[in-house]
């Protein structure tokens, strides 16, 4: 029996990933990627005619707006995709029996805590961006039974614009870096949580609900520099200063390490450590 899978935000780093590993030599899954050209997920009809000419099975809602420095300026778009869209999204998929995969975010708590933030924690998002992704995580329990919600953390990958992406050609380019080390928190390869994803859509009798995914091990955005500079070589790494602030109009958690424990039980293999993660994507060609 063929398994209907949707995957919104096709053009985002994670969609990109999970279609490299998975949309290949796969008989049993069929995977649908749209993008934001093909389907403006704030239009609740576009999707109501999308989900009623297709039977899908799962929806893995990778589209979001990310950028968490505009959406200081611009509150009412982060919104209207990162809470509204969702709900569009989940009432539909409840109606149609698709079971709903969403991917929030580490920054739905304020990173007051000194050690790694469980389910079950108390939110307190203290940006536009992070308020907005829990408001779509609220529309969700509201509106749909059988969802999984994924928080996860610094995600980076070789596709689209991330900070790996970033540093990785600055030091391509033996660039200067000035590096932040006043948040805390853990990268995340983009090709473990496809991994986790697509156990869930392959898995039976796992409970839906909230879970907590990041690889292992925490780090600054400074240690995260200095490794990839490692990693990548030919570089003096002295060329990397570590700096206590930068100004920015969006606060962010000092402290946002995801416990991993919830969703760790039922992964079939051990969450990689970020190193371990980060080595594997630079030495993959």
């Amino acid at each position: 029996m063929i398994t209907n899978v949707l995957v919104t935000g096709g053009n985002g780093q994670l969609a990109q990933t999970i279609k490299e590993h998975y949309f290949k030599n796969n008989n049993n899954i069929h995977f649908t990627f749209v993008t934001k050209a093909d389907l403006d997920l704030t239009k609740y009809n576009q999707v109501e005619n999308l989900f009623a000419s297709n039977k899908f099975n799962y929806c893995i809602n990778c589209a979001a707006y990310t950028n968490v420095e505009q959406a200081e300026d611009f509150k009412e778009l982060a919104f209207h995709v990162n809470a509204e869209a969702v709900k569009y999204l989940a009432i539909i998929c409840n109606k149609n029996n698709t079971k709903l995969i969403h991917v929030s975010t580490d920054y739905v708590f304020n990173g007051e805590k000194k050690e790694p933030y469980l389910e079950i924690d108390t939110t307190n998002p203290i940006n536009n961006y992070g308020a907005s992704k829990l408001k779509g995580e609220v529309y969700i329990a509201e509106n749909i039974q059988d969802y999984f919600i994924i928080r996860t953390s610094w995600l980076y990958s070789k596709f689209g614009k991330n900070f790996y992406k970033t540093i990785k050609e600055k030091i391509e380019n033996n660039a200067d870096l000035k590096i932040t080390v006043a948040e805390t928190g853990t990268p995340t390869s983009c090709v473990d949580l496809a991994q986790a994803i697509y156990f869930l859509i392959t898995s039976k009798n796992i409970n839906y609900g909230l879970y907590h995914f990041s690889n292992n091990g925490q780090a600054t955005w400074y240690d995260f520099t200095i490794e990839i500079a490692k990693l990548i070589g030919n570089y003096n790494i002295d060329k990397i200063q570590p700096v206590p602030f930068f100004k920015t109009k969006a606060k962010r958690p000092k402290f946002s390490v995801l416990d991993k424990n919830k969703i760790s039980t039922i992964l079939p293999q051990e969450i990689p450590h970020w190193k371990d993660a980060l080595k594997v994507l630079i030495n993959t060609k």
